[in-house]
């Protein structure tokens, strides 16, 4: 591949990774105030989830910029081409860019914000909703660039 493309493949990873530490501070913030998946009530103790739900997510946040990063052979031998990844995580963003929507469109309730107040739902997922689509078009730049 050109040295652009690879340029590409590397802003990709990192925009990915901003995207999956906002997630991941997200995500714990509301497991810790008792929000579970899709809005619900979290479905175990706020320590145990907690912890669970920070370990799941540190695979994702540090596994996908590190294959997006730069070529990997073994992976690209016994899995899947960076390019192939890389589109298929795409549609994954646009999945979640879609469910987030949904949230955005739909309210609902709040969290205490750590500066004190309340933060609705809605604006909350507003900004989760502008760091996937910004992830998704930088992943998704990378997935259909032209190689050399």
């Amino acid at each position: 591949m050109s040295p652009a493309v690879d340029d590409r493949f590397r802003t990709a990873a990192r925009g990915y990774l901003v995207y999956a530490v906002v997630y991941w501070l997200g995500g714990l913030y509301l497991v810790w105030h008792g929000v579970g998946v899709a809005g619900g009530p979290a479905a175990t103790g706020r320590s145990g989830s907690l912890a669970f739900w920070a370990l799941v997510g540190l695979v994702p946040m540090l596994v996908i910029p590190y294959l997006l990063r730069r070529p990997r052979a073994w992976f690209e031998r016994w899995m899947l081409s960076r390019r192939d990844f890389a589109r298929i995580l795409a549609l994954f963003l646009v999945f979640r860019a879609w469910k987030v929507l949904e949230v955005v469109l739909r309210g609902g309730g709040s969290v205490p914000a750590p500066w004190g107040g309340e933060v609705a739902f809605r604006a909350g997922a507003a900004v989760f909703l502008v760091v996937t689509v910004v992830a998704l078009a930088l992943v998704a730049r990378a997935a259909w660039a032209r190689p050399s």
